[in-house]
Order: C-alpha cells, then structure tokens, then sequence
C-alpha cells in the first residue's frame, strides 16, 4: 500500500497504516510516539501530526510502500528529494519550513535511539515560512465587542452573563481558547485578580486580569453559572448549555459573533483577541519580555511578531494623518 502522498497521511487512519509497515519499523513508532507524549509532553494533536510525518517519509523513502519502509535508510538526500517532491505538488513554504521541523525531530530522535548512524537533520535545510501579520482589532473596535457583548447580558441571562465574561476574560488575559476552556473554578485568584493557567507543554503561568473581567466573572459566577449547573457538571470555570465543560467551537462562533456587530472590523475569533491583547499591551508601552510572560510564548521570537503589527499599524496612521504621508 502506497502511503498518502505528500504528508497527507495525518488525515486518515494511522493505525490502519501501521499494519502495512514491517513490524521492527511499526515498534520504532511507537517508541517514537511514547517519546513525543511522556518526554516531550506534546499534545495529542501534535503527536498525529509529528507520527503523520514520519510515516510520509519513511514511505517516500521506501519508494511509496510502506512494506519496504527502514528508518535506517534515511539519508539527506532522500530528506530533500521529499521536501522536493512537496514543493513540486504545491505545497506552501510555511508548510515545508514545518515538515522539514518535523523529519528533523524525528531523525534527531532515531539517532539518539541508535535507530540511525548518523542524523542528517541538522544539514537539511528548508525555506523560513511567510510570517503574514495577524488581524487585530484597534482599541476603539475592542472596546465597541466589549460594550456589545454587555449589552446582552444585561437582562441576567445565563448564557449572555457568561459570554460577557468569557470574552472579557479573553480580551484581559490573551490567553488561548483552549486554556481558557481548561479553566476550572479554583484557577480564579480574585485577591490577585491572577489566573492559573496550563499552556503549551504542560507549562503553567500566572496571567493577571482587569477590574472589568473580574466583575463579568463575579456576575457570572454569582447569577449564571448555576442556572447551568448540572447534576455532572465538572468543576470548569465556564459550562456550556447543557451543564459540560465550555467547548472551543462555542468560544469561537461567539467571538465572531460579537466581533461581527463592530463596524469595519476584521473578522476574528480568540486567537484574533490574543493577538489584539498583545498589540494593545506593546501600543501601551509594556516591554517584549513581559507580554511574552502573560501569553505563554516559548521563546521571545514569537512575541516579537506582535511588534510587527504595531510598526504596520503607525506606518497606517502615519499615512493617513500626516501632511507629508
């Protein structure tokens, strides 16, 4: 069996297309795998992706049959020969810049696991990806979502309480959808006005919030959540109709419903409000290294995209204000 061609292979079933590979090739996966989850501490979604990876390769490698896969067989030349092969069906240099990351972590790791003799990893280079500046919102657009989003909950409805305070929260915080729904009621500090959140890697931070989040999620708290407890209900910060834990697909039909009532503002969801946090935190003179700390970011590179989108944005006012534009 032919694997999917160009790193499809995440897309369908992994486990099926084990079976086809050789059996010491099917147990240096899994070796693999238990590596990315216990060692790396990686998130399901992720290991599919990284393990997706590797099965494209080693297939490639194998000449498309992954009855004849040996991970020992990998070398740099047929590393770049499967970049190369992606390049020629289209795929994007973002998309290169991550695949070639992945053979990378992957050949670093079979090295180390006396799988190969030699890493070519580090000498198998890649184009850097298109870094496309994020869509934010201006100040006065952010505080127009804020004032909509209020006005419906000021009737005490459940729901609407709570959608106030998710959204205020995200706006507050910058934190990811997916922390925010991993909230539980004990992560809410309200002497500090601090919440406890467990990010990227397991790693787990501090983020401060406003007075303005601190009253949506008193209100919530007091008037709304309760309405949709239920005999089940975990002990999670934000519940959903039906009493379960918040889902990030709700979060985002919200945000882009809210965002939507805003004139001339860019369709966003919450990654779009971290984004504007972000900007809003630099725009108001807070250094790299703290706006780093309050998102979580690994390293200081990728706060310093937020940078970029402040530049474009005075570039923008400059032009359009200045008598000399």
């Amino acid at each position: 069996m032919s694997p999917p061609p160009h790193g499809r292979t995440r897309r369908v079933d992994l486990v099926r297309l084990r079976e086809k590979l050789p059996a010491f090739v099917a147990d240096v996966l899994r070796q693999y795998e238990r590596h990315l989850t216990l060692e790396r501490d990686l998130s399901p979604h992720t290991v599919r992706a990284y393990i997706g990876d590797a099965v494209a390769l080693l297939g490639h490698v194998a000449g498309n049959s992954l009855e004849n896969a040996d991970v020992s067989r990998i070398d740099l030349t047929n590393l770049r020969s499967w970049l190369a092969a992606q390049r020629t069906a289209g795929a994007s240099r973002t998309t290169l810049a991550r695949r070639a990351a992945a053979a990378r972590a992957f050949t670093a790791w079979a090295h180390r696991a006396g799988h190969l003799a030699a890493d070519p990893g580090p000498r198998l280079a890649a184009p850097r990806p298109h870094r496309t500046l994020p869509s934010v919102l201006r100040a006065d657009q952010a505080k127009d979502a804020l004032a909509a989003v209020s006005s419906g909950a000021s009737e005490g409805d459940p729901v609407a309480l709570r959608d106030q305070a998710v959204v205020e929260l995200l706006y507050a915080t910058g934190i990811r959808v997916a922390e925010l729904c991993g909230l539980d009621l004990g992560d809410v500090d309200y002497s500090l006005r601090v919440i406890r959140v467990l990010g990227k890697g397991g790693r787990e931070r501090s983020t401060p919030f406003g007075v303005p989040a601190e009253r949506a999620l008193r209100r919530w708290l007091d008037e709304g959540r309760n309405a949709l407890v239920a005999p089940d209900s975990p002990p999670a910060l934000f519940l959903g109709a039906r009493g379960g834990r918040l889902n990030q697909r709700a979060v985002r039909t919200l945000v882009h419903e809210v965002v939507a009532v805003v004139p001339d503002a860019p369709d966003i969801g919450p990654h779009g409000l971290r984004h504007s946090a972000a900007t809003h935190l630099l725009e108001g003179g807070a250094d790299l290294r703290t706006v780093q700390e309050l998102l979580g970011h690994a390293t200081l590179a990728t706060t310093q995209l937020y940078t970029h989108v402040t530049v474009e944005r005075l570039k923008a006012i400059h032009d359009r204000t200045h008598p000399r534009s």
